[in-house]
This record gives C-alpha cells, structure tokens and sequence, in this order.
C-alpha cells in the first residue's frame, strides 16, 4: 500500500514539474499572433539563412503541414488546432536557438454600442460587445463627447466592456456621440452612435413588488412595491408605473398605468385563483419604460371551511330517559309481561309457566254423556 500512494505522489509531483517547466518555457518565449487561414512563417532566432535546425511543438514533432527553409518554419492554412509553444534547436549540437508561442485568431469587426441612463439626471453609462470572436486579446478604446468637447469616461470595475460617463447639463439640446474601437494585434475596427439625452433615460425595475390577499374581499389583491434603488431622486423626478395582471389559467394580460403611486389593489381577480403580477417603471416625461420586475404570484383571499366531523355507530351513545315504574303483569296481559321479562333466561321460563296457568284457568269444561268425556272450551 505504501509503496502504491508512493508511486501516485511521484507521477503527481512530475506532472506538477512538467506543467511549471511549460509555464516557465512560455513565460520565457516571444508571441506571435497569426490570422485564421493565413500562410505563418516563424523564424529561429537571428540565425543565418543556411542554418539547419529542428522545429518541436509543445515537445513533439511538427505534423501539421509545413515547409522548412534553413532557420524558418512555414506552417500553411493555420487553424485553432495549430496554437502552440514551438522551439527550434540548431543542428548538430541540439542547442535551443528560440522559443514562440503561436496563438491564431481574427481582427475584430465592428462592436455593438449600446448607452443607457437608469441614474438620471446623474448620469449614463454604455456598454459594447463583439458578434464575432477574435480568439486571441482585444482592448477597446472609448471617446464620448457633447458640443464637440469630450468628456472624462470613468471603466467599470466588474464589466469590463463598460464605462461611466457624468451629464455635463441637463435638458441640453446637444446630442451625445460615442465612439468605440476594439483593437487587436490583428487589426481595429469602430463604431460610432449618437443620441440625445432624453433617448436613453430608462430607469431598472421597480423593487420588493409584493402581493397579499385583502381579508374577507374574495376578488381583490393588495400590491406594494419600491421605486428602483439605483433611480437618485424620486421627488424631483418621479417615475409613473405600469401594472400587468394575470390568472395562472389564462395567457392574456390585464394593464393598469399608475401614476406617481407604488401600491394598488385589483379589484376583479378571480375567486381562488393563483395570480402573476410584474411592474415597470418610467419617468413622468423622458425616456422609454423599465423592464418587468421579477414576478410575484398570489391568490386571493378564500373563507376556510367548516371542519367536517364524522360519526361511527360506536360514537352514537343512546339516550336513556326515566320512565314509570314497571306494573306487574296482569293475567289477562301475558304477553306484555313476556316482552318484559325476556332479557333474562329465568324470567322467560317464569313467564311460560304463567301463561299456561292462565290459559288454564280461562277454560270451562262440562260433561259429554253421550261420548263419556269431560269437554273443555276457552271462556269469552
């Protein structure tokens, strides 16, 4: 086991050596940046043009096609697959004459600007973006200027495709122009945009929208919300806003515009239905209106139903209610008595004995000469 974890520290160790050699080679080499489909030629050092050399990439051998005139390499069509750290050795010693790392790309085209106000009046900033990559680095270069003088352009900290730029004055007549111009080894290219002050004011969304039930009301939903954080002064430039509605069920939007207010209540929601709500914002006057907030779902107020109880037959406790005392039977009543005296085994024979002695009694009997016997008859 010992010697196994020993093993994998080595290989680890010589790949970690192996990694910081290249880092320490190419720190070391010059660059040379090459356009995508172009004929590269690389020279080794200041040799003479009859010195004879060997050319590795990355360490290997060179396959990709190519010619070799003394001290030059002529890579032909290079590709992405052909960025490299290349290093030539003079023959016959095997000395390194030189190291270059080879990165392929483009040269940039035209950038897309674009500028927005959302800190009026404080300000605006713009931002830009390549639509083709270049594949190796490319800075920008950014001029803005108003009334032909140019202004001081502040680069933001976290996006780097972006700058701050201070309104000089407001409610100017002069239109603003910036331009931007990507720049790479391979080539530059600008472009150019002009606007005036009130074109770019659109402020962010509105914030912490939410959205609650209204107390016994099944139909309606109060909604609050907060003017956007980054919009510096609300009083002196208030924003109006724009409401849109909708039940989960249904894809069409209801709109209320609202004007200086950052609280409404819908009146004709539906009964138990979950509900989507977005706002914007927009200045009273100037600019275009916000994108929609983050959506906030509600469902209008429901009455809660009454808890429902079962019952089982063995829930069910029978009533008892007093009644007279019992009379004791008459004989003219046996079976009432019976009905009585059933619940218990030793009234009942007390019972059958008692209806037999009634029974007997009732009878009246006489003699039947004519046939020798005594007659029996049940008395009325």
């Amino acid at each position: 086991m010992a010697n196994i974890v020993t093993s994998f520290c080595c290989v680890v160790l010589a790949a970690v050596v192996v990694v910081y050699a290249q880092r320490r080679s190419q720190q070391g080499a010059r660059i040379q940046y090459e356009k995508i489909g172009s004929d590269v030629t690389m020279q080794c050092g200041s040799l003479d043009n009859d010195a004879s050399v060997t050319w590795k990439v990355n360490g290997t051998d060179v396959k990709a096609r190519r010619r070799e005139e003394g001290p030059r390499l002529i890579l032909m069509e290079v590709n992405m697959s052909s960025n490299g750290l290349y290093s030539c050795f003079q023959n016959p010693d095997g000395q390194r004459r030189d190291q270059i790392n080879l990165r392929v790309g483009l040269p940039p085209k035209e950038p897309q600007v674009t500028c927005r106000s959302n800190t009026y009046p404080k300000g605006f900033y713009c931002s830009w973006h390549l639509q083709h990559p270049t594949y190796i680095p490319t800075d920008f270069e950014v001029d803005v200027q108003h009334n032909q003088r140019p202004l001081e352009v502040t680069r933001d900290e976290v996006h780097k495709n972006r700058c701050h730029v201070k309104f000089p004055e407001l409610f100017t007549s002069f239109p603003y122009r910036v331009n931007v111009t990507a720049v790479n080894s391979l080539g530059r290219a600008s472009s150019a945009i002009s606007f005036e002050e009130s074109s770019i004011v659109k402020p962010d969304p509105p914030e912490k929208v939410v959205a609650k039930p209204v107390a016994n009301n099944a139909r309606r939903l109060e909604v609050t919300w907060n003017s956007p954080s980054t919009w510096p002064d609300v009083e002196t430039f208030p924003l109006k806003y724009f409401l849109r509605y909708r039940p989960l069920i249904r894809d069409q939007w209801q709109h209320v515009e609202l004007s200086d207010s950052t609280s409404h209540t819908i009146t004709d929601a539906y009964a138990g239905k979950e509900y989507i709500i977005q706002l914007a914002a927009k200045d009273m006057e100037i600019g275009t209106w916000s994108d929609w907030s983050v959506a906030v779902h509600a469902t209008p107020w429901m009455e809660e139903p009454k808890p429902i109880t079962s019952t089982t037959e063995s829930d069910i406790i029978p009533e008892t209610t007093p009644g007279p005392p019992s009379a004791a039977p008459r004989v003219g009543e046996p079976t009432a008595a019976c009905s009585t005296l059933l619940w218990s085994t030793h009234l009942l024979l007390a019972c059958v004995l008692l209806s037999i002695m009634w029974y007997v009694t009732s009878l009246q009997c006489y003699f039947n000469a004519s046939h020798s016997l005594i007659l029996c008859e049940k008395g009325s």
